[in-house]
């Protein structure tokens, strides 16, 4: 296969498929891409592996040529894959992969069942969002805490934790009080990992937390935020971040069974 290091990796597709003359171009890519990313996250490609040569992976796909060598740039720059002239293009070690980017992160909570893959999403989760809280509570600006309260309001109107309007709730309240902290590194880390938090969101919601508990958790953070209460919105985040542990415990657990370890 031509070596496909050469120029910068494309952007990320899912962020380019408005409407206008690129888009069934970025369609194809984005559809390449997340085909190959799934084959290389959920094992049937593994470490070492070669991919198929590069008139296959045309015939495969349907695509351009100038397509499939933009995605495979796309996915060197990711860490995935590793092209070398005459030696052909291989899988890299999990270790290389960005983990951080939205197709390979979607991809990773789509077919990982290691227990440490989850416990580490909600490590960072309680390193970040506690400091990203009591920030919100001391210099959020008003426009920003009346975001956090229509997101908190939207939870409250959900049917139920096991529902999508939970979910989407849940992610606009956290990312809301992330972008409350004014602190742009806490942004990209939600920017980073919003796929990630929305899918682990909706397999924490199916847990057994009641719905009122829930809400009076969230409640609590809320109104330290709204109070300038620092220490107490801290305080309560962590609180908040701990039943998501919890949560995210029992569901891991629950994806081992037939029932609700299939792919959805």
């Amino acid at each position: 296969m031509n070596d496909v290091t050469g120029e910068s990796a494309m952007e990320h597709p899912e962020m380019t498929l408005a409407p206008g003359p690129q888009g069934p171009k970025r369609r194809a890519l984005s559809g390449v891409l997340t085909d190959l990313v799934n084959g290389i996250v959920s094992g049937r490609m593994s470490e070492g592996e070669l991919l198929p040569p590069e008139e296959a992976l045309l015939e495969r796909f349907q695509v351009s040529r100038t397509t499939l060598r933009e995605t495979l740039q796309h996915m060197v720059a990711l860490g995935l894959i590793r092209s070398k002239p005459r030696a052909g293009t291989t899988v890299q070690p999990r270790a290389m992969w960005n983990l951080l980017d939205p197709v390979v992160l979607s991809a990773a909570l789509r077919y990982n069942r290691d227990r440490a893959f989850y416990d580490n999403l909600v490590d960072a989760r309680f390193l970040i969002e506690p400091a990203a809280a009591e920030l919100a509570a001391r210099i959020g600006s008003p426009r920003a805490l009346a975001a956090i309260g229509s997101a908190f309001a939207d939870m409250v109107d959900s049917e139920g934790r096991d529902t999508e309007s939970w979910s989407l709730a849940d992610v606009a309240f956290h990312t809301a009080i992330i972008e409350a902290s004014e602190n742009w590194v806490y942004r990209q880390f939600v920017v980073a990992i919003r796929a990630a938090l929305m899918a682990s969101f909706r397999m924490t919601n199916r847990a057994s937390q009641s719905h009122g508990d829930a809400i009076e958790l969230h409640r609590r953070v809320y109104d330290a935020i709204q109070r300038r209460d620092p220490e107490g919105a801290k305080k309560a985040m962590r609180n908040l971040i701990g039943l998501a542990r919890e949560d995210m415990a029992r569901a891991v657990a629950a994806l081992d069974t037939p029932q609700t370890g299939r792919d959805d």
